[in-house]
């Protein structure tokens, strides 16, 4: 089923879920538990990694702990890439979704019971593949429920958004708590039990809710050409694992690697896009329009993702984290901006639905979004060189985050939906979230350049990257018109 303009949506037919289908309901329901997974795990990743041998950790510095969190942020939504490939040339949206679900469990049970490094490098590339590869098969599905100009779409999302942060808010409760009272695997085995749950209610409620939405691959690879692809896909993972072995990629570099690749699997990606014979002029247009929105997304995900960079290690030793003489995990300040999320993705779906045609362009929305992440970054001047910064001063920065968060994640995974060639679904949500990828590992990179020690030195990290992103929202204002433009009625 597509969801071409002229052709009837199962968002037509199915109003029962809050006046959307009941499809998003499942969708979401799995993101949610995918998220409580993944989130609850990342939660205590940095500190699994830094922490000492004795504390149940693995010794290792805190550079080589932020490099890995950032590569392993961009592994995730590089994913994307494969998986949109194998969805859109093999099987389908919907049935590569399930596959990563079940790849994502296994990955939670290697960090959870095999221990050191063996453990951790299993469990990441088992869950960092998964995750990417579900997060853009299931947005592909939730947009196919819809026609390209129902004006429900940045909603449906926006509840989708909402389910996703729902996870995120639990996961690093529940984990960090049992952190603290049992240790790191016990957090890492509630993230395995959370995906199991999803994984089985996603499985009862598939077949009555999606219909055979995202049942088709859009552009079915020839048979005769699938085992050249299998063979090359197996070199590919030899040649990583010999590089790893042997000692050829520095964990310090990790983060820049990652960088590199994912940024070259995005220009090669937007070429082919943009080049294919499968690509009708006007979806060309559309696919151009999205280059400076790309950029602009990258610079936020940079500043966004040193939630669990920069921000984790600020979290575990320069916030008062004390509560009535309790000491307040620092794993739990992950939860704060999820918390926001969901107080405020209902207003913000809402919103959209009654402003309709009137709400602001998707290029202003993508400006605004780096304007605030700015100003947040701009705050942190406040508390250089505390000893001890306020817990209402780590609340009041990330709320700016989800405000910024708001403006852009849900809608450009929205936007991706409506400005996707018909033969590229999959990989045009794919290509949204290899801005997530880059911007996730370069929070590794630029983290490296974080000195909590140095006042002068953490005063000029702030003020860098927050007057950065400021530039990149003005640059984006003033590109709004031609984007627009070149996005041929899409808003």
């Amino acid at each position: 089923m597509t969801t071409r303009d002229s052709e009837v949506a199962l968002a037509d037919t199915d109003r029962r879920f809050f006046g959307h289908p009941l499809g998003l309901a499942n969708l979401s329901g799995i993101e949610l538990w995918e998220r409580f997974s993944f989130y609850g795990m990342q939660g205590l990743l940095a500190y699994y990694i830094y922490y000492a041998v004795g504390e149940g950790g693995l010794g290792y510095s805190e550079q080589i702990a932020t490099s890995i969190v950032g590569a392993y942020g961009g592994l995730v939504y590089a994913s994307a890439i494969l998986g949109g490939w194998i969805s859109d040339r093999l099987y389908g949206a919907e049935r590569t979704l399930f596959g990563a679900a079940v790849m994502i469990m296994v990955g939670h049970i290697s960090l959870a019971l095999v221990p050191g490094a063996v453990g951790l490098g299993l469990g990441l590339v088992f869950v960092g593949v998964g995750a990417g590869t579900l997060k853009a098969t299931t947005s592909t599905v939730v947009g196919d429920m819809y026609r390209r100009t129902d004006d429900r779409r940045d909603a449906a999302f926006s509840i989708y958004y909402m389910a996703v942060n729902i996870g995120g808010l639990l996961g690093p409760l529940v984990t960090g708590a049992l952190w603290k009272t049992h240790g790191f695997h016990w957090g890492f085995g509630a993230a395995a039990v959370g995906m199991a749950v999803g994984l089985v209610q996603y499985v009862l409620m598939r077949g009555s809710t999606l219909k055979g939405i995202g049942a088709a691959a859009p552009d079915p690879l020839p048979r005769r050409q699938r085992l050249r692809y299998l063979v090359g896909g197996i070199v590919v993972v030899v040649l990583i694992v010999v590089a790893f072995v042997t000692g050829l990629v520095p964990l310090e570099s990790l983060a820049n690697i990652v960088t590199g690749v994912a940024a070259i699997g995005a220009v090669a990606l937007f070429a082919i896009l943009i080049g294919s014979a499968k690509t009708r002029p006007d979806e060309r247009s559309r696919v151009i329009s999205f280059i400076p929105m790309f950029v602009a997304s990258v610079a936020f995900w940079a500043l966004f993702q040193q939630q669990f960079t920069v921000i984790a290690i600020y979290s575990d030793q320069r916030l008062d984290r004390t509560l009535g003489g309790w000491e307040m995990p620092a794993s739990w300040v992950q939860s704060i901006n999820p918390l926001f999320i969901i107080v405020f993705a209902a207003v913000f779906a809402a919103m959209w639905v009654r402003l309709g045609d009137r709400q602001p362009s998707t290029p202003m929305k993508f400006a605004l979004a780096n304007l605030i992440m700015g100003a947040a970054y701009l705050v942190f001047l406040l508390f250089v060189g505390n000893t001890a910064t306020p817990l209402l001063g780590i609340v009041g920065i990330l709320f700016l985050f989800t405000m910024a968060e708001l403006l852009l994640s849900p809608v450009g995974q929205s936007l991706a939906t409506k400005l996707a060639p018909e033969a590229f679904k999959t990989q045009m949500v794919a290509l949204f979230f290899l801005t997530v990828s880059i911007g996730s590992a370069l929070s590794g990179v630029l983290a490296g350049y974080y000195d909590a020690e140095d006042p002068a030195a953490e005063r000029s990290y702030f003020l860098v990257l927050g007057v950065a992103s400021i530039a990149v929202a003005v640059v984006m204002a003033l590109l709004a018109p031609w984007i627009k433009k070149k996005m041929l009625g899409v808003r």
